[in-house]
C-alpha cells in the first residue's frame, strides 16, 4: 500500500455521497473509481467527484489503484459484496449495520479473517467530539456507577421515504425497520457508553406506513451486564420529529446527549456542570435522512480506519465490535416476537 490510499465505493446511493465526499476530504485517500449495477447511478456519483464509474465487477477488481472498498449498498447485500472484495485482496468499509443479521456478520468476519484482510464498520457517531467526551466521562466514573441509561430516536420518515427504495423497511435487505436502520447508530453508542446489553424486553409494531415489512415504532426495556436498566424508544412515525436523546443516571449525577450535543451534564461538582439552557444542538437526520449532515465524523472514522490499516491493527469499529448493536437489535426483534425477554448472544471470537 502506497503513500495515498485508493479507494471504490460499492453502491451509489445516498449514503455514498457521504462515503465519497470524506474520502476527497482526507490529503492522502483518492477515490478512484465507483460502482453500481445501475449505469445511471454510477456515472452520476462519478461524475460529481470526477473519478471513473463502472457497472462491471471485473473493471472494478482488475483496477490495480485500489486498496480498500467501502461498501454502501443496502444492508442485506454486504456481506457478498464483501466477501468479493475481501476475496480479491482488498480491505473493506461497510456502511452500518454489518448485515442484517448476526449470523451473515459473522461469516463476513470470518472471510476477511482468513484473507487477512481489514474490516470496519461505519458507526461515525463515535468519533464525535462530545460522544466522546461523554463517553471518557462515563467510563472514568464521573458519574459513579451507572444505573439507568435511555436511548430516544423518535425521528420521522415519510411514505414517499420508504417508496422511493423498494429495499427499505424489508425483511431480506434491510433487516426489519426503525430500530436496524435508524435506531442501530444510538444503540451502538448506547452499549458502546454504558456497557453491553444483557437482555430485553420488546414491543414493535408498524403504525403509520404501507407496504413495509419491518417496524415503525419499538420500545424495549433493557438489562446491561453491569446491572444498570434502561429503556430504547425507536420511531419513524412521530411528527414532529425530535432529536435524538441519550439520558444516563450515575450515583453522582446525569448527562444528556441530545443530537451531537452535549447539552447536560452535573456529577455534583459545580465546576463541571453543563446546564440544559446550554442546548444549541441542531438537526441531524430526525426528520430527513441528509438534513444537516456533517461530514465531520465519517471523516475522523476513516482516518482513524486508515492509521489502524497503515499500522496493522485491528481498525475501530470492527467487523466483531459492531455485532453488540446488532445482536442488541436482533433480541429486541426476539422479544417483540415471541413476547418473552431475549438475552443476547454474543460470538466468541
Amino acid at each position: 500500500m502506497g503513500s495515498e490510499i485508493g479507494f471504490a465505493i460499492i453502491g451509489c446511493g445516498t449514503i455514498a455521497d457521504v462515503h465519497a465526499a470524506a474520502i476527497k476530504d482526507i490529503s492522502d485517500a483518492q477515490l478512484v473509481i465507483v460502482y453500481s449495477r445501475n449505469p445511471e447511478n454510477a456515472k452520476k456519483l462519478g461524475s460529481k467527484y470526477q473519478v471513473d464509474w463502472t457497472s462491471s465487477w471485473d473493471e472494478l477488481k482488475n483496477n490495480s489503484d485500489i486498496d480498500i472498498v467501502s461498501i454502501c449498498t443496502p444492508s442485506g447485500t454486504h456481506l457478498d459484496y464483501g466477501s468479493l472484495a475481501a476475496e480479491s485482496g482488498r480491505h473493506v468499509i461497510v456502511e452500518k449495520p454489518i448485515e442484517v443479521t448476526t449470523e451473515r456478520g459473522q461469516l463476513l468476519i470470518e472471510i476477511c479473517r482468513r484473507k487477512g484482510i481489514k474490516l470496519a464498520v461505519i458507526y461515525q457517531n463515535r468519533f464525535l467530539p462530545d460522544v466522546q467526551l461523554l463517553k471518557d466521562r462515563i467510563q472514568s466514573q464521573q458519574l459513579g456507577d451507572v444505573f439507568l441509561a435511555d436511548a430516544y430516536i423518535k425521528w420521522y420518515r415519510s411514505q414517499e421515504y420508504y417508496d422511493r427504495a423498494n429495499w427499505r423497511g424489508t425483511m431480506t435487505l434491510d433487516g426489519g425497520g426503525v430500530l436496524i436502520n435508524q435506531a442501530i447508530h444510538t444503540i451502538d453508542l448506547l452499549q458502546w457508553i454504558v456497557g453491553k446489553v444483557e437482555s430485553v424486553s420488546a414491543y414493535t409494531g408498524t403504525y403509520t406506513h404501507k407496504n413495509i415489512e419491518g417496524e415503525d415504532t419499538a420500545v424495549a426495556v433493557l438489562k446491561f451486564k453491569n446491572g444498570a436498566i434502561g429503556v430504547i424508544e425507536a420511531s419513524t412515525s412521530v411528527k414532529p420529529a425530535m432529536e435524538r436523546r441519550i439520558e444516563i443516571h450515575g450515583e453522582k449525577g446525569s448527562a444528556i446527549l441530545k443530537g451531537e450535543e452535549l447539552i447536560f451534564w452535573d456529577d455534583g461538582t459545580s465546576e463541571s456542570k453543563i446546564d440544559l439552557k446550554a442546548d444549541k444542538s441542531t438537526a441531524t437526520g430526525s426528520s430527513a435522512p441528509m438534513q444537516n449532515f456533517s461530514l465531520l465524523a465519517h471523516k475522523n472514522q476513516f482516518l482513524a480506519i486508515l492509521d489502524a490499516i497503515r499500522n496493522d491493527q485491528e481498525p475501530p469499529v470492527s467487523g466483531t465490535e459492531s455485532l453488540h448493536s446488532l445482536a442488541t437489535v436482533a433480541a429486541i426483534y426476539e422479544s417483540a416476537k415471541t413476547g418473552i425477554p431475549a438475552v443476547l448472544r454474543y460470538y466468541k471470537l
